[in-house]
């Protein structure tokens, strides 16, 4: 690990103490390796003026729910030193009791809360203090002699502490432990299965004397194993990967997302002989247990037996750590070995479950290394148990606030680049959904670029191409549970007498066969999908056609009853099917100036009275329509199947 300290970087910071900590912070951040999503922390002690103009000795310490990688000064929370010095002289604090007690020491009540570790940051006598939780130094540790081999690396530099909850035990503890300790002739103290610490009353020597022990640390680790893995190619099974995340969802009792990794490392990881054993023995270190449970589950042959059995062995693990006090969490895993597949991780959004991801990508190799010096060793289930279940975080799980209706849902949208598509996968998404919207626009596969919103160019009349995109769909986020048929066009006027064969043809292709095909492809899906439905998006022309667009007209009758003869068929497995008929929705691709023009001319008005010609006198929007399918796919609707329902302003030929 190299030192990525910068003169002209740093020299724009002043003498400013707490923009040095920002940036020093920042550097530390750049590593995941060293803080991954929003692991360790770091402070700065100063002065600060209070109401009355009073110095006031101040703890710049790293607030909850920030970064190091993008923290900033307001991501400090400013807390008077001296409290936080007598609280560490206290007989005995709850957590509870000590964030409350820092809360009141704040000098700015706006601030975040202050870290767990502020009065550890505080009883250190210098003025920056940096905190890591280094793969490995833990990986180290986390090995039958890793303490040993800890002070075989470091001698008498570096004070190791044996591993305490975090917390204000963990204050108290180094607290005593260093009370004869000479802290001129000491360069960090490393806590046995957490991380280090490093400090100096300079910003640059506090964050190089942590690169500096990393870096040591990281020699003693054996890499070529790791570098020189064979290029495993992952078996693909998209209806058993859907399975699976079904089966978790299930047992969690809301929807996940479910993101596969089927990389060379992770596939070369999963088909170890002796997976079994080796990824179930727990974390890289206790912080993780919070975002993935102390163990993965490992799917072998039958995959919902297999979450199901991991389930029951959570139930037997609360049962055997916990007391009367505590609320049991969902018995679900966080993630999955998947052998000849590689890996899973489940979570509610695909942000949660990429960082359960990340957390994994840092996990392999470190059993991998540990076993390379004897053996991966953690910390004992208790103390999991107690991090898992740390009276903090159960204050969270209580707090918890209400989910978007459609969090943790996947949703496929055809026809999605503009108008009623676009608006839906927009709106689908700000509910909570992934979206995987389809189009032949080629601009759909930059309109949307997100890890949650992606675009796919597709031709739906491709039955290749629509199946691949389906296939995608569960690729890269575990199942379906959406779809909205919307794809469509919307042939120039032309009577019967007029109608050209290949205006029928296409009207036929895209606006009923490639929806016929699209639920082929969705189905098998969407039977294991979580509350599944499907929204078709019709038209007025079905119960009320117009003169002019026989070749529109007919198809959207037809994919009607292809609607209804799906709800029939799909209600036995759960699936939801029903269609919406807009009428006159004029921000779409299909209502060209030119059509709009033609269409006013055959009933003999103008282009401004036929926008508003319902009963209602509104206007239609794509909004209005997207709206409704996102209730539709809802819960509101969750007792509807085969209903037809107009979005039109009100039509007195449909009334």
């Amino acid at each position: 690990m190299k030192s990525l300290w910068n003169d002209e970087e740093a020299e724009k910071c002043g003498d400013d103490p707490l923009q040095l900590r920002v940036y020093t912070s920042r550097l530390l951040g750049r590593e995941p390796s060293l803080v991954l999503h929003g692991g360790g922390n770091t402070s700065v002690k100063a002065t600060a003026k209070d109401i009355f103009g009073d110095e006031i000795e101040t703890l710049y310490v790293k607030g909850s729910g920030w970064d190091l990688a993008t923290i900033e000064a307001a991501g400090f929370a400013p807390v008077r030193l001296d409290v936080l010095r007598r609280m560490a002289e206290l007989e005995a604090l709850s957590d509870s009791e000590m964030v409350a007690a820092q809360r009141v020491a704040m000098l700015d009540p706006a601030a975040p809360n202050p870290s767990v570790e502020a009065i550890l940051h505080a009883i250190i006598p210098f003025k920056y203090v940096d905190h890591t939780h280094t793969d490995a130094v833990v990986t180290i540790t986390n090995t039958p002699n890793g303490e040993q081999r800890i002070r075989d690396l470091y001698g008498e530099r570096v004070l190791v502490i044996p591993y305490v909850m975090p917390g204000f035990i963990l204050a108290k503890t180094i607290h005593e432990l260093t009370s004869d300790l000479d802290w001129s002739a000491c360069d960090g103290i490393v806590l046995l299965n957490h991380g280090l610490f490093t400090f100096s009353d300079s910003a640059r020597e506090s964050y190089e004397s942590m690169i500096r022990l990393v870096s040591e640390a990281e020699a003693c680790l054996e890499t070529d194993a790791l570098l020189n893995e064979p290029d495993e190619q992952a078996d693909e099974d998209l209806l058993a990967l859907a399975r699976m995340r079904a089966a978790v969802s299930d047992i969690r009792g809301e929807a996940v997302i479910a993101r596969l990794d089927s990389g060379s490392r992770a596939v070369a990881f999963s088909k170890r002989g002796d997976v079994a054993k080796i990824a179930t023995r727990g974390t890289l270190t206790p912080d993780h247990v919070i975002r993935t449970k102390a163990a993965p589950v490992v799917v072998e042959n039958d995959v919902t037996a297999a979450v199901e059995r991991y389930a029951a062995e959570y139930r037997s693990y609360f049962e055997r750590n916990s007391n009367d006090s505590l609320t049991s969490l969902d018995p679900a895993p966080r993630w999955a070995v998947w052998p000849g597949f590689g890996c899973v991780s489940f979570d509610r959004s695909v942000k949660a479950a990429d960082i359960v991801s990340d957390i994994k990508d840092h996990t392999l190799p470190a059993i991998l290394q540990a076993e390379l010096l004897g053996g991966w060793r953690v910390l004992p289930e208790k103390e999991m148990f107690e991090i898992e279940y740390w009276e903090l975080e159960q204050t969270k799980l209580k707090k918890g606030a209400a989910a978007p209706e459609h969090q943790g849902k996947v949703a496929l949208v055809t026809g999605a680049a503009s108008g009623i598509g676009r608006v839906c996968a927009e709106v689908l998404h700000a509910h909570g959904a992934a979206v995987v919207a389809l189009d032949i626009n080629p601009e759909i596969s930059t309109l949307f670029d997100r890890p949650d919103l992606m675009g796919i160019v597709c031709d739906v009349t491709d039955d290749a191409a629509l199946k691949s995109a389906v296939d995608e769909a569960v690729r890269r986020f575990g199942g379906l549970d959406i779809v909205v048929s919307n794809a469509g066009i919307f042939p120039v006027s032309e009577s019967i007498a007029e109608l050209k064969e290949e205006t029928w043809d296409r009207s036929l292709s895209v606006n009923l066969t490639s929806h016929q095909r699209l639920l082929h492809h969705a189905a098998p899906y969407l039977t294991l999908g979580v509350d599944p439905a499907v929204v078709i998006i019709a038209s007025k022309n079905v119960p009320a056609p117009g003169p002019g667009a026989a070749a529109y007209s007919v198809a959207k009758a037809g994919l009607t009853q292809l609607g209804r003869v799906a709800a029939l068929e799909f209600a036995g497995s759960g699936v939801r099917v029903n269609m919406l008929h807009p009428d006159a929705v004029f921000d779409t691709a299909i209502w060209t100036d030119e059509v709009l023009k033609k269409r006013a001319e055959n009933y003999g008005i103008t282009v401004e009275q036929y926008r508003t010609k319902n009963l209602l006198g509104v206007e239609v929007s794509s909004r209005d329509v997207a709206n409704l399918v996102s209730a539709m796919a809802g819960p509101l609707f969750a007792k509807t199947t085969g209903a037809q329902l107009p979005v039109d302003g009100g039509n007195e030929r449909v009334i």
